[in-house]
């Protein structure tokens, strides 16, 4: 009688444990970034000349399209099976004409007066950046040579 009393216990803390929100990726949580609805499917094929370069790790392309995410998304490949892709939106600003963010050198940087930056490979802010949320991520499925982003 206690085993089962002990496995019925058990079994409902780890399915109360959960929720649909888990696996939002903490959208929800900044209200600067609305949630954004996309799926590149078979887009980024590393076979292609413009997306060969995430053939080689420390690399990234740029999708500046309203297509994807708000204004665009970067995906950053680390190497192996790691690849990261993020919101060009300043996490840490309200959706305006300074808070799309550019690219360089693996650096995402807004326009803003702050000039927040953050790192790719992880999304993190860097040192001097204002605000208290990452970059926004999506889902990433590598298969072969395509990479498919999105957030369903």
């Amino acid at each position: 009688m206690k085993k089962s009393l002990l496995y019925l216990s058990i079994f409902f803390f780890i399915f109360s444990s959960c929720n649909k929100n888990d696996d939002d990726n903490n959208q929800n949580s900044n209200s600067n970034i609305p949630r954004a609805v996309f799926d590149t499917g078979g887009l980024i094929n590393t076979n292609l000349p413009q997306f060969s370069q995430l053939r080689f790790a420390g690399n990234f392309i740029v999708l500046n399209n309203n297509n994807y995410g708000i204004n665009g998304i970067v995906v950053f490949y680390s190497g192996g099976e790691n690849y990261s892709a993020f919101e060009l939106t300043d996490p840490n600003h309200m959706i305006n004409s300074c808070s799309k963010l550019s690219v360089d050198n693996a650096i995402a940087s807004c326009t803003c007066e702050d000039g927040n930056s953050y790192e790719l490979s992880n999304g993190l802010p860097l040192e001097g950046t204002s605000g208290q949320f990452p970059l926004t991520r999506y889902f990433v499925e590598a298969n072969g040579n395509i990479i498919r982003v999105f957030n369903n």
